[in-house]
């Protein structure tokens, strides 16, 4: 016996990762749906070897649904969560509108699967933000062998991560640098992005950090521990999809990297490619369709006692965002509802 699933945002970037992870998981689905905005009603997309054509988010009853996995963004989501949640559907949302709500939990199934257990408190789970998904992924076994004191991660981040319309504008820009008379001024994003690097994703706060650099503290300390110091800069790149994380961790217990290579490659959900040569490592370009997070260049930092540097490479739709949700849909199941 399986689940009914919704997929709320379903024609989106996300959403579609949501329906295609779905698929090739092979969760266990006796019905699904997917929801729209009415401006995107009626659009086909696909569920395996199925083609659903999308209802309307704002008239869908969510009574006797069981999961609803949300990709529709804050506003959206502080409107219709709360009402599927109320009709007894257990709500996993992408969005960042409840991460940092003390009574629903925010998962990453590697990390914390324990919390999941929480979702009675409001019958919402949240998903983390797509760089400290990978992160803290890559920074559970390490801290459950040496506790991880403090964590300096500078990002590298897609254009996907802003929606289809930094997609679009990367593919604009690119071919107008090209194309005389095609040239394409920044809409999405503050400068181009084409061909650049921008030191800047959400908005600014007082301390002069954005948004997401703070994101990445607050979620890394409810996910994984709130004893551990971080600091972030998020830089987005001319990448189309797949986030890249440099990563430096100090630990209270002193850590050979051959060690933390070997704990690593036993982790759940992280596959180490490091071979000391040229191309011995993972780039995002490699990264996109995977399940894995990716580490590489892991070496010690001899600038403190008990150091170490590595690479993170990710496929943001997926584990950043559309994988995540479903595994935590398959959490849900295997420690909750127990009806697959």
């Amino acid at each position: 016996m399986g689940y009914k699933v919704v997929v709320a945002g379903a024609t989106g970037n996300v959403g579609r990762e949501m329906l295609n992870i779905l698929a090739e998981r092979e969760f266990p689905v006796d019905e699904i749906v997917a929801l729209a905005s009415r401006k995107s009603l009626g659009t086909e997309v696909s569920f395996g070897d199925k083609t659903l054509t999308t209802k309307d988010l704002d008239t869908f009853d969510f009574t006797g649904w069981d999961i609803a996995l949300f990709a529709v963004g804050s506003e959206a989501t502080k409107i219709y969560a709360p009402k599927a949640a109320a009709a007894g559907c257990v709500v996993i949302d992408n969005s960042s509108l409840y991460r940092y709500d003390p009574q629903i939990p925010l998962v990453v199934p590697e990390v914390n699967p324990e919390a999941v257990d929480q979702y009675k408190n409001k019958n919402i789970i949240a998903n983390p933000n797509c760089s400290t998904a990978q992160m803290v992924v890559a920074l559970k076994p390490l801290h459950d062998r040496a506790k991880i004191k403090r964590v300096v991660v500078s990002t590298y981040q897609s254009v996907s991560g802003a929606g289809k319309e930094g997609i679009d504008e990367l593919w604009d820009q690119t071919k107008g640098i090209y194309v005389p008379g095609q040239e394409k001024a920044p809409k999405k994003f503050t400068k181009q992005i084409a061909f650049n690097v921008i030191p800047h994703i959400d908005v600014f706060l007082d301390d002069g950090s954005t948004k997401e650099e703070w994101k990445m503290v607050a979620e890394t300390k409810k996910i994984l521990d709130p004893s551990i110091k971080v600091t972030a800069t998020c830089v987005r790149v001319p990448v189309f999809v797949g986030h890249s994380e440099s990563i430096n961790i100090e630990t209270e217990d002193f850590l050979d990297w051959e060690e933390a290579t070997d704990i690593l490659r036993e982790a759940p959900g992280i596959m180490v490619v490091d071979k000391r040569e040229p191309g011995g490592y993972i780039t995002p370009i490699e990264c996109v369709g995977e399940y894995a997070t990716y580490i590489s260049r892991i070496r010690q930092d001899s600038t403190i006692d008990n150091g170490l540097n590595f690479w993170c490479v990710s496929d943001n739709l997926r584990k950043g965002a559309a994988l995540n949700a479903v595994q935590i849909a398959e959490t849900l199941g295997k420690r909750c509802l127990k009806k697959g």
